[in-house]
């Protein structure tokens, strides 16, 4: 699936006409998957991997409520806070946001099908494609 990039005014339509599957206000800034382009997909018989935050998991999990929900997660909070500071991307108000969010997120975390833990990159990586594999033959 490719990006599509809105203005505004476009993104409100969408929403008015039902065009996405979710969609989010996160950190001051609006995402969402449109329907057409997942139920493309899995009309093909494909599988979909969406990277998006919990509140469009739990919105997806309305719809599809056999799909497999994974949450990565850092192997501790002052490894998150260290990655986050680490960037030098973002400023210290911006940080205390992903960090507020991040909390509430990880005290869900069990509520989600699998969890990784991202202390190794290649690991991680490793596991999620096992964890597709594993349901993808189900």
């Amino acid at each position: 699936m490719s990006y599509h990039f809105l203005t505004d005014e476009e993104f409100s339509d969408c929403i008015a006409r039902g065009d996405f599957l979710e969609w989010a206000q996160v950190h001051n800034h609006r995402y969402g998957t449109l329907r057409s382009e997942v139920d493309g997909c899995l009309s093909r018989g494909e599988s979909v991997l969406l990277e998006i935050d919990m509140q469009g998991g739990n919105n997806v999990h309305e719809v599809y409520p056999d799909c497999v929900r994974i949450f990565i997660e850092p192997p501790s909070w002052d490894v998150l806070v260290s990655r986050l500071e680490g960037r030098g991307t973002e400023t210290a108000e911006s940080i205390a946001i992903r960090l507020k969010t991040a909390r509430r997120e990880l005290a869900c975390a069990d509520t989600y099908d699998v969890r990784i833990v991202n202390d190794d990159l290649d690991e991680a990586v490793k596991r999620l494609s096992q964890t597709l594999e594993q349901y993808e033959s189900q």
